[in-house]
């Protein structure tokens, strides 16, 4: 361990994931599991900022992530698997980079942005934000800086928030005349694009997404609500899967090349209609799927092994985390 570089990522617990965050996110932590030291959070009090009055589910939500993580293939004896909230060292730590963040810096962070439209859509300015949620983007670096994370795995449009962790860092560094935190790096991953079945950004408040949960029979039945060629109307009409909103672009995410081109010249010589387009894709992505459910319902139905993990990665970040939370408390000259 000692010699890999260290990664921190985290997922704000809101519910059960879909597709989109198992091809966009959790399968390239999969990947990185081997080559490096890896520290996933579940980033509870991150839900808070925007859900502070809405914590009925919060408990079962963090369950449902973690279920999702562990099906999907994160490894606790990889990587380690943590509860945001039972590392306290990094409340210590934001406390301290909050001293020394500028106000502006943090007006500028386009995630703190898009938190501010979630909270009211037609607010133009921050006057009025929770305190809390104003310090989402320091709060974000203290996460990473836990651990003195080498990187960061983030997608393009999320590489402005690892700048300003980088310029958070370099301002720690000068003021106290030492080069203690490791500026973060974005390690950029190539996202697939998998839209809503409606042709829109997929998630789970829009109702147009396929759970790594959901049985083979919903599934099934959501696909057959995805969208193709608005042109196609009858089976007999030959369509343009360049014109298929959704589902072609679906094929080319789950089949195989063999699979896209047969399915690109049936349409197009109008010897499949969508329909049995559609039941083909639910049946390629339930094959695929498959695996991971039967191994989420198992995990499902042991609670009690499900907590220890968390709790027990919780247990292994604070050991990192009160060594990196030390260092900056000597680097600063608190009394101790």
């Amino acid at each position: 361990m000692e010699n890999k570089k260290r990664i921190m990522s985290g997922m704000r617990p809101t519910g059960k994931l879909h597709l989109g965050h198992y091809l966009g996110v959790i399968k390239n932590w999969v990947n990185l599991q081997d080559e490096y030291e890896c520290y996933f959070s579940i980033a509870d009090w991150h839900a808070l900022t925007t859900k502070y009055n809405q914590t009925q589910d919060m408990k079962q939500n963090v369950q449902d992530v973690l279920l999702d993580w562990l099906c999907s293939g994160i490894d606790p004896e990889k990587s380690t698997i943590y509860l945001q909230s039972l590392v306290p060292q990094t409340a210590s730590l934001h406390i301290y980079l909050s001293m020394i963040t500028p106000q502006n810096w943090v007006e500028r962070d386009p995630t703190l942005k898009d938190l501010a439209k979630i909270m009211n859509q037609e607010r133009e300015n921050m006057s009025n934000l929770p305190y809390g949620l104003f310090g989402y983007p320091v709060l974000m670096t203290a996460d990473i800086l836990t651990f003195n994370a080498h990187l960061v795995p983030v997608g393009i449009d999320q590489v402005a928030h690892v700048e300003l962790s980088r310029d958070i860092v370099r301002r720690f560094n000068n003021i106290y005349g030492v080069e203690y935190f490791i500026e973060p790096q974005p390690k950029l991953t190539k996202v697939p694009l998998l839209k809503g079945l409606d042709g829109n950004k997929m998630g789970k408040s829009f109702n147009n997404d396929i759970k790594i949960s959901d049985t083979a029979e919903i599934t099934q039945k959501k696909i057959m609500s995805g969208i193709t060629d608005r042109n196609r109307i009858r089976k007999d009409d030959k369509g343009n899967p360049d014109n298929c909103e959704v589902i072609f672009d679906y094929w080319k995410i789950f089949g195989t090349e063999e699979e896209v081109n047969e399915i690109c010249e049936c349409c197009k010589c109008a010897t499949i209609g969508c329909a049995d387009c559609k039941r083909k894709l639910a049946a390629k992505i339930n094959e695929q799927m498959a695996p991971l459910r039967e191994k989420r319902q198992e995990l499902e139905n042991n609670e009690k092994l499900v907590k220890e993990i968390l709790y027990e990665g919780s247990k292994k970040a604070q050991i990192k985390a009160q060594e990196v939370l030390d260092g900056a408390v000597e680097v600063i000259k608190m009394y101790k």
